[in-house]
């Protein structure tokens, strides 16, 4: 996988065939990357651990997942994925767009069953173990997808989508609870926005006003609003987006460290090191001796 494919917070990347945007990414914690920082997509994603410990953040609720684990994340859903103390992870992100599955004229599939189960009002369960209800009949669907895209024979989109119905239709037909779920929370919605801000200015110099500005509030508002939302104060949020950023240049690029440290938003290379070595316990040279891929 090519890290940098795989951007931060509102992803705009294409994934796939633009005619049938279905792909698979094999991922490594924390081989290929360190983490994957909160961010979110229009399109829907299935977390597939296939071995290993780490963690996955949903709409800023943390769970340990472990070999086997499904998770299955909807569009616009903030999430993330990290390593759980020194363990290490591998697992596939499969990306898909929900139009593949949604036919141009409103139908009773979509109405009824695609629409309110992409825009989180069903109360389904998202994460799914082995052992779980209905765990392997769920993993069957992934699986088989799984291995028809090793060779992609002809017709194999149209065997992707039948998984994905059949996935769906157990979704509904055993899992689906008597009451709907509760409307995602306003707090999210506004802090997508201001994710959205960090995305596309986190090259830049960004100051606390610059961000409560873009949000609609003032500066004393934001500080309290986002550290009481994400755990963490602005700055030290933005320093380590920056970071992971870096990271990521770091093993996926030839530029110079202080080529990466401009490029991320660190206008002071000595300052760039001390805070790269406090979050990774590594110089960035070090860093990108020992994560670079020589093969």
């Amino acid at each position: 996988m090519n890290i940098l494919s795989y951007e931060n917070y509102q992803e705009k990347v294409p994934h796939g065939d633009p005619l049938f945007p279905y792909i698979t990414y094999p991922c490594s914690i924390p081989l290929d990357f360190s983490h994957v920082p909160l961010h979110w997509h229009d399109e829907m994603e299935i977390i597939y651990i296939k071995k290993g410990i780490g963690s996955v953040t949903v709409d800023f609720s943390q769970y340990m997942v472990t070999a086997g684990t499904i998770a299955l994340i909807l569009p616009g859903q903030l999430h993330s994925i990290g390593q759980y103390g020194q363990e290490s992870m591998e697992y596939e992100n499969i990306i898909f767009h929900p139009n593949i599955l949604i036919s141009k004229k409103t139908d009773t599939c979509s109405s009824s069953y695609l629409y309110p189960l992409l825009s989180g009002s069903t109360g389904i369960p998202l994460f799914f173990a082995p052992g779980s209800p209905c765990y392997d009949e769920i993993a069957a669907c992934i699986d088989a997808n799984d291995e028809i895209c090793g060779t992609n024979p002809p017709g194999y989109q149209l065997f992707i989508k039948s998984q994905l119905f059949r996935l769906f239709f157990i979704l509904y037909h055993r899992l689906c609870p008597a009451a709907p779920a509760k409307s995602r929370p306003k707090a999210l919605e506004k802090m997508k926005l201001i994710l959205k801000y960090v995305e596309n200015h986190y090259m830049q110099k960004i100051t606390i006003a610059d961000a409560a500005e873009a949000s609609g509030v003032s500066p004393s508002h934001f500080m309290r609003y986002f550290k009481n939302t994400m755990g963490t104060s602005f700055i030290d949020y933005l320093n380590e987006y920056r970071l992971t950023m870096a990271s990521r240049l770091l093993v996926s690029s030839d530029s110079s460290i202080l080529a990466i440290a401009s490029e991320v938003g660190f206008e002071n290379l000595s300052y760039f090191n001390r805070t790269f070595k406090k979050r990774f316990a590594l110089t960035p040279s070090a860093y990108r001796k020992k994560y670079s891929r020589t093969d």
